[in-house]
């Protein structure tokens, strides 16, 4: 339940989670346009391009109402972030980025105010007499 993309930001070889939604549709769009080539092709058979993929965000958060900008680094940035904030060990973050250095994958996950007030102080669970 993994896609592996080649070639990626950097030309470095990425893998991203498969969900079982996404496997539904990816399978309906495979034997409706039987793709050559790409999975995903854009216009003339060619790989969508950065310019389309930011049309298709923007678009799709107009839709969604978020007015905001917003670029495919925000979605990866927030992906990061809320796998952060369920726990997800940072180590584990930094190969789903692509990262070769843990500093960069902290500089990049933010830590929210709400994950921070969610920390329990071990020293509270003591008892001093």
């Amino acid at each position: 339940m993994v896609i592996n993309i080649k070639n990626a930001k950097g030309n470095k070889d990425r893998q991203v989670q498969l969900t079982e939604s996404i496997l539904h549709l990816l399978r309906v769009y495979y034997k409706s346009y039987k793709p050559i080539g790409f999975l995903i092709n854009g216009q003339n058979g060619d790989k969508y391009s950065a310019t389309s993929i930011q049309k298709i965000i923007k678009s799709s958060s107009k839709r969604a109402g978020i007015y905001k900008r917003v670029t495919p680094h925000t979605l990866r940035h927030s992906f990061a972030t809320h796998l952060l904030e369920n726990g997800t060990d940072i180590r584990f973050i930094q190969t789903i980025l692509g990262h070769n250095d843990i500093k960069t994958t902290q500089i990049y996950t933010h830590v929210s105010s709400t994950h921070l007030k969610n920390i329990r102080n071990p020293s509270d669970s003591l008892n001093f007499l």
